[in-house]
């Protein structure tokens, strides 16, 4: 990195595919390396799991709420610009909404032309899951999503320049290798790598290329943008904070597991999907240690990335639930889920402070610059 310019690199990838883990491992080494790093991350809503978990790791982080990079763009050039007040970073980590897409012509294109001065843009990486991507490709089968949505999850790796196959080490090679070839065949200008950020297995070539190489400007890809706002409508969002506290200690991991547990049986009911839930829950008693759960799929199992070491009497909980569904039954589910908690742990008293549930705005990008067929742009 011998450019005196901050660098900018965008991690996309539809929900659950692993983007703030990877993030997260991406932004270790760097630090580790002796390089400041400033996080952005962005949702739709406020109460970002993400925002939580990258913070409790000690990491400098601007979190973009109320809409996608795309329609929020002075508001991610306002993030930047208070990291760089800040903590003056030498890269800059973005990691936008999980259903958002067309960012290269709404983000990194607006930005080079805008702040070419003050960023080297690094090429748009999007992390797949392999599980959902070989589900939605045609090679396994098992439950997936409607037309629309997958509409939106196929624009993501149609834009990509590099595709990371993340969690390689939970898949056969058979499995890994048959999805890469299929990438390789349908995307053909992305180049794939394969990954585990969870496990750092991989990552040193995807490192060196978004550390080394600048986007250069292609042809933009056409985006229906009425099919794009039908396919985000249909999933439901929700966004939950409450307050937890005990007159005895509680083991917090295996609080969000039952939680979770009980939202699976909820959905599986009613034959739902989980696009993705996330929910940690931190305690002024941990020493910094941070309960966090994520699953990605119904038949995936619940991942306890982190856990507080001891019991706790009093924490935090946030819960991020996607899913393509009514949004007032994530709400209902999700409630249902908390009651069922309360009541099955003796002593425990908890209140919800917060919540939002809704399906996503149609996305107005602030810019769209075009390139066209032979280097014109617009």
């Amino acid at each position: 990195m011998t450019d005196t310019r901050a660098r900018y690199i965008m991690i996309g990838g539809f929900l659950g595919a692993g983007k703030t883990t990877a993030v997260a491992a991406l932004a270790r080494r760097l630090s580790d390396e002796g390089l400041r790093v400033g996080l952005i991350t962005n949702d739709q809503s406020t109460g970002l799991v993400d925002t939580a978990i990258l913070r409790s790791h000690g990491f400098s982080v601007e979190e973009i709420a109320g809409g996608c990079f795309c329609c929020r763009f002075n508001s991610l050039s306002e993030a930047a610009e208070r990291l760089e007040r800040e903590l003056r970073p030498e890269v800059f980590i973005a990691e936008p909404v999980g259903s958002c897409t067309d960012l290269v012509a709404t983000v990194s294109y607006p930005l080079r032309r805008i702040y070419g001065e003050r960023f080297v843009i690094s090429p748009l990486s999007v992390m797949v899951d392999p599980g959902r991507a070989r589900r939605i490709l045609g090679l396994q089968e098992g439950r997936s999503f409607s037309e629309k949505v997958v509409y939106v999850y196929e624009r993501q790796l149609e834009e990509a320049r590099l595709i990371v196959v993340n969690k390689c080490d939970r898949h056969e090679r058979r499995e890994i290798d048959e999805l890469v070839a299929t990438l390789e065949e349908r995307y053909p200008r992305a180049e794939v790598l394969c990954a585990s950020a969870l496990e750092g297995e991989g990552l040193d070539q995807w490192f060196e290329r978004v550390l080394a190489e600048e986007d250069e400007p292609d042809v933009t890809m056409d985006v229906d943008y009425q099919l794009y706002a039908e396919g985000e409508a249909l999933l439901g969002w929700l966004n939950l904070t409450a307050s937890l506290t005990s007159d005895q200690e509680f083991n917090a991991n295996e609080l969000l597991v039952q939680l979770s547990d009980r939202l699976l049986a909820g959905l599986d009911a009613r034959d739902l999907e989980i696009a993705h839930l996330k929910v940690t829950l931190d305690s002024p008693e941990a020493g910094g240690q941070l309960a966090a759960l994520s699953m990605t799929a119904n038949d995936s199992g619940a991942d306890l990335r982190e856990a507080l070491l001891d019991g706790v009497s009093r924490g935090q909980l946030i819960l991020n639930l996607r899913a393509e569904t009514d949004p007032e039954l994530l709400l209902e589910l999700s409630l249902d889920a908390l009651k069922g908690i309360s009541e099955s742990v003796t002593g425990l008293e908890l209140e919800v402070e917060h919540h939002e549930h809704f399906r996503p705005a149609p996305p107005v990008p602030t810019h769209r610059e075009e390139v066209r067929a032979g280097g014109g742009a617009s």
